[in-house]
């Protein structure tokens, strides 16, 4: 069974490229919005839209496409890479597709193979994985 994991310190992160061809594989649009404004002071925040494939940290996608500018990314739509299960066999297609450019800023996925119809866990330590049988405790 094949399984993506972050192998250095930051933690799981796919790329804006590596986003945008998750979405394309399951069908959905990708719109990316990059965080133009920040406000401490009256909390109005501004994001525009964005073409940007390597667009860092700042960037947040919409499977929806919610105007040039906007205020805040609404929860409908949004998409986080992170949520997908890391077993998923679109997001094992991008990495073999992509390789390096399909982690994102703070990562270094990487597929492992462990054998089919093993229970494993994946933890981490500050973001740099390692998958392991899950045993009891007690």
């Amino acid at each position: 069974m094949k399984i993506v994991v972050n192998k250095c310190f930051g933690g799981f992160g796919l790329s804006s490229k590596a986003v945008k061809r998750y979405l394309e594989l399951i069908g959905k649009e990708c719109y990316f919005y990059k965080q133009t404004k920040y406000s401490f002071q009256d909390g109005k925040d501004e994001y525009s839209i964005s073409n940007e494939e390597n667009g860092g940290m700042f960037i947040s996608c919409s499977t929806k496409y919610l105007g040039e500018k906007i205020d805040k990314i609404p929860k409908e739509g949004y998409f986080y890479g992170g949520h997908i299960e890391r077993t998923d066999e679109n997001l094992i297609k991008v990495v073999e597709e992509l390789g390096d450019e399909a982690s994102g800023s703070c990562a270094n996925l990487r597929i492992i193979e462990i054998p089919s119809g093993i229970e494993y866990e994946i933890d981490d330590y500050d973001g740099q994985e390692t998958v392991h049988e899950m045993h009891r405790s007690w």
